[in-house]
């Protein structure tokens, strides 16, 4: 957590505009912000989002939990876009508005991050004290004796189990996923566990899946001890991420929602500013005396 005095007033931001001074002000009158992120911050470092501004879906549904572990066909699809699409993902590197958060988690106001994104991108960019809300994609766990195993080091194996094997025109989808032709997801050799043979599932909350207890826990403490919450490039529209706000609205902290776009708790928030993520976390920083890494 960060033990922090007061923050000086915010300095004027005529480069970022009129949202980012804002989130300025309403940063420098709270000393505990519990943030909330989602998609949206991880855009900027190519890592497609699942939603439009109207926070419909811009392509079908991710897949569920009950499909991944009950119809081979599902599990097959999933691993070959895996296949294509981890690469790309795994390189991604953070962006200004890790970088921003980083900055306020280090020595402002971010007392927690609690993020719905799997790519592990805050951590990497310098965030002390974060939550990832539906686990990390950069894992992979054995579904029959528990084994955990790096991402990374399951590539060759795919690789060595579909030698000559292409997936035709491909294009890069949210959460390491891709668009393959689907003939080619037909003939993939999924993965194993070479240790039991059991099914192999990335070690992130699928859709029909709860989040650990622990974690959700661990989340709903740190909101407690919060004096507010920010959410940052989410639509909320998954209830994991949505009842922390309205839990915050329950019990009377202030919200402020930075999001390009509707959300589910817009009804909800105190401030709500329409504004390009990075770039405005940056500049509300900056107001704020606190120096970003680029």
């Amino acid at each position: 957590m960060s033990g922090m005095s007061a923050l000086p007033a915010p300095a004027s931001i005529p480069a970022a505009g009129d949202a980012a001074a804002r989130l300025a002000d309403w940063l420098s009158r709270h000393r505990r912000v519990f943030a909330l992120t989602g998609a949206g911050c991880s855009t900027g470092s190519g890592i497609p989002d699942y939603r439009g501004e109207n926070g419909a879906w811009k392509r079908p549904a991710p897949v569920t939990w009950q499909a991944f572990t009950g119809d081979p066909a599902v599990y097959r699809r999933y691993w070959a876009r895996s296949q294509v699409g981890w690469p790309r993902f795994g390189q991604a590197r953070p962006n200004a508005a890790h970088r921003a958060l980083a900055a306020l988690g280090r020595h402002g106001p971010v007392a927690m991050l609690v993020t719905q994104n799997v790519d592990g991108l805050h951590q990497r960019a310098g965030s002390p004290c974060t939550i990832d809300l539906h686990g990390r994609l950069d894992a992979v766990v054995c579904l029959g004796c528990g084994e955990r195993s790096p991402r990374a080091a399951l590539q060759p194996r795919l690789d060595a189990l579909n030698p000559g094997w292409t997936p035709g025109a491909a294009a890069t989808a949210p959460d390491g996923d891709a668009d393959i032709d689907e003939d080619a997801e037909r003939v993939f050799v999924p993965p194993r566990c070479a240790r039991c043979g059991g099914l192999l599932k990335p070690d992130v909350v699928f859709f029909g899946e709860n989040v650990p207890r622990a974690r959700y826990e661990a989340a709903r403490d740190a909101l407690a001890a919060a004096d507010a919450m920010l959410v940052a490039g989410s639509s909320l529209m998954v209830y994991s991420g949505f009842r922390f706000a309205r839990m915050a609205h329950e019990a009377g902290l202030p919200l402020a929602i930075l999001n390009r776009g509707l959300t589910r708790a817009d009804a909800l928030a105190g401030l709500k500013l329409e504004a390009e993520v990075g770039a405005t976390l940056v500049a509300a920083a900056a107001g704020l005396g606190l120096p970003v890494a680029m």
